[in-house]
């Protein structure tokens, strides 16, 4: 059976998309067969690997239709990617949030989808809107661990206080769920600022934060912009040994 992590945030721009991404693409480098699932109407995680934001299916479509299974689309590409499944998302994701209101079982439509198809993966990752909605709610329910990006910014610890509130209303739908590591995100060591949250974050959550650290780098954004990792982006190698160093953590701690 998978390991089933959601990627979340309540606060924007902290790299959620980026992370799974490239948290993704560094595990299938790894032998390990990896389902990603775009749950964010904007549909960044789709676009991050090349795809078009008008595919016929979406996630939306087996959210409001049990009977309509998960549109899968392999990243064949001749390279280790080819271990990498994407579920794609679009715009419409956004009015589907509103009709599942109206559903039963709302909170629980993506785990029951992936009990489906599971199976078939070590891991199953899901990038989240910036927000506690519906959409978020259920990767929370259908996942077994959170991983935090945040940025050491002062401002960005409110983000985190709301995730951890959150976590302890979901755990009545989902007592499993745990909070697998908070990933310091754009961090930008010659800051003042960015060392302070970072120590701060240390003392406050210890081990759950990540050794791995994704810092500033262009690299990071041109390749996502290009429609690939930064396992497959020319001049991506420093960017790339980050994420396969926070790989590497992911799976000793699952």
């Amino acid at each position: 059976m998978a390991t089933i992590i959601a990627v979340a945030n309540q606060k924007g721009g902290v790299g959620k998309t980026t992370t799974t991404a490239n948290l993704g693409a560094s595990l299938a480098m790894k032998g390990q067969r990896v389902l990603l699932v775009d749950m964010d109407p904007q549909g960044n995680l789709t676009s991050a690997f090349g795809l078009d934001k008008q595919a016929q299916q979406t996630v939306a479509d087996a959210l409001l239709d049990r009977r309509v299974p998960l549109p899968i689309i392999n990243l064949e590409n001749g390279s280790d990617e080819s271990r990498l499944d994407l579920v794609p998302a679009a715009i419409p994701l956004a009015a589907a949030e509103a009709q599942l209101m109206n559903k039963l079982g709302r909170e629980l439509r993506l785990r029951d989808q992936l009990e489906g198809v599971n199976g078939q993966y070590n891991f199953v990752l899901i990038d989240t809107p910036p927000s506690l909605g519906l959409l978020t709610i259920n990767a929370l329910v259908a996942a077994q661990y959170v991983v935090v990006p945040t940025e050491a910014r002062f401002f960005s610890l409110q983000g985190l206080q709301m995730l951890e509130e959150s976590i302890q209303e979901i755990l009545y739908l989902n007592p499993r769920l745990r909070v697998l590591g908070i990933l310091l995100s754009k961090m930008d060591r010659r800051l003042r600022e960015e060392r302070q949250v970072s120590q701060y974050l240390h003392e406050k959550w210890g081990d759950t934060v990540f050794n791995s650290e994704v810092g500033t780098n262009s690299k990071i954004l041109e390749a996502g912009s290009s429609g690939v990792s930064v396992m497959r982006y020319t001049g991506g190698d420093k960017a790339a040994d980050i994420y396969l160093s926070l790989a590497e953590e992911v799976l000793s701690r699952v």
